[in-house]
């Protein structure tokens, strides 16, 4: 237990007294979970003990992941889903009249396997830094390179626009801190927090140069120019976003009277049954779930690796070497030991270190001369920064239970630099 753990017995009992005897209770979590082997299963662990104390649909309890940024929650709301419902599907024909595509599309991992075999031709990237985000450097590197066109819409320079197809555009666009002027005056673009959220975002400052477009107006554009015939009315829908908004109000579940609603103080609250203590179970009631306790700890010799972001920085976006929250200066190559496992292996302080990384196909990954730097975390445990670290994460090392690179938890070793 306490190597799990890295919590003695004591610690543990103590722990689950203080929940016994709360009053209300949340359990939060963040990638450290999700992006696991057994993450759907430690999330329904989480809801089982959750529910073990009442600690649903009550205030100030319940479960709350903890997304990447403002609008990871909205995107997959409003419908960025590779395995949409078909009861979305239906209600988007109906409203837009369309015949949306019925057949599932592609994750990150399925992406880059279908860029590879060129099933995949095209590749837009809306913000982000796709080629350094994703799992596996060198093979994501390749399989932009084999694209026969790559679009980067963008609000800085990155990696993405090095790694390209065999034509690429980058497109320069408003951020969400700048004021987008369209047709019918400022605009507003809509968010949706962890906690359902969902407020209005409005640029203050500036744009940095008169001649940037908006994001909608970037898609608007592309799909004008690709769909010619269509009867979607892009235009209109760029020159007033509430118009769009009208459309999700009439789409989407919940989103009814967007406009008037998202324009309170606080924006509004997405219904959730299960807040209201509805349960969409056969027995109407909430429901139990079992999952498997597999042995998770690492082989002899072999650590669990986790990758992370250090302070100063923004997805892969990196502002400085520095790490204040864990006094870190000038440094990113480096990894995170517990003290003693760096005592086993003879390590000390800022030692330079090659780690290496086992792929579930046995094949391996490395990097060179990394320093090592001892840290309060458990024995069998390690961590280092992404993106530097992602290139120790195979593609074919995911999680069967959700399709997650497995970016927390990687088997590696460490040894001394040659």
């Amino acid at each position: 237990m306490e190597r799990q753990s890295g919590l003695s017995e004591a610690e543990i009992r103590a722990a689950a007294k203080i929940y016994r005897d709360a009053d209300r209770s949340i359990i939060s979590w963040c990638l450290g979970v999700t992006q696991h082997e057994h993450g759907v299963g430690t999330v329904r662990e989480i809801v089982n003990l959750l529910l073990l104390r009442g600690n649903i649909g009550r205030p100030g309890t319940g479960p709350s992941p903890v997304r990447g940024h403002s609008n990871v929650q909205g995107n997959r709301t409003c419908g960025i889903d590779h395995r949409p419902a078909p009861e979305f599907l239906d209600k988007l024909a109906q409203v837009c009249g369309i015949d949306p595509p019925r057949h599932h599309g592609l994750d990150t991992v399925g992406t880059i396997e279908a860029m590879h075999r060129g099933d995949v031709r095209v590749f837009v990237g809306m913000g982000g830094n796709f080629a350094l985000a994703a799992p596996d450097t060198p093979y994501t590197f390749a399989a932009l390179r084999k694209c026969e066109l790559t679009v980067q819409v963008s609000t800085k320079l990155n990696r993405s626009h090095l790694e390209h197809g065999k034509q690429a555009l980058i497109l320069p666009c408003l951020g969400r801190t700048e004021k987008d002027f369209q047709t019918a005056g400022l605009q507003s673009t809509s968010v949706e927090d962890a906690m359902s959220m969902v407020h209005l975002s409005t640029g203050m400052k500036k744009p940095a140069s008169p001649h940037l477009l908006s994001e909608p107006a970037i898609i608007a554009g592309m799909a004008s120019a690709t769909l010619p015939e269509s009867a979607t009315p892009w235009a209109d829908y760029v020159g007033d976003y509430d118009r769009i908004r009208d459309t999700m109000a009439r789409v989407l579940d919940g989103f009814e009277d967007f406009n008037t609603r998202v324009r309170e103080p606080l924006g509004f609250r997405i219904h959730q049954a299960a807040r209201q203590r509805v349960f969409h179970t056969p027995s109407e009631r909430a429901e139990f779930s079992t999952a498997d306790l597999p042995d998770v700890v690492p082989a002899a010799g072999t650590l669990a690796l986790g990758t992370m972001r250090s302070h100063d920085q923004w997805n892969t976006t990196i502002y400085s070497d520095d790490d204040r929250y864990r006094g870190i200066k000038n440094l990113r190559t480096l990894v995170f030991l517990n003290a003693e496992d760096m005592r086993d292996r003879g390590l000390g302080e800022f030692d330079e270190v090659d780690i290496t990384a086992t792929a579930k196909d046995g094949t391996t990954r490395s990097v060179r001369r990394y320093r090592a730097i001892p840290y309060d975390i458990p024995r069998g445990c390690a961590a280092g920064y992404m993106p530097e670290m992602n290139v120790l994460c195979a593609i074919g090392d995911y999680s069967t239970q959700s399709d997650q690179p497995l970016m927390k938890h990687l088997k590696v070793t460490v040894e001394r630099s040659a």
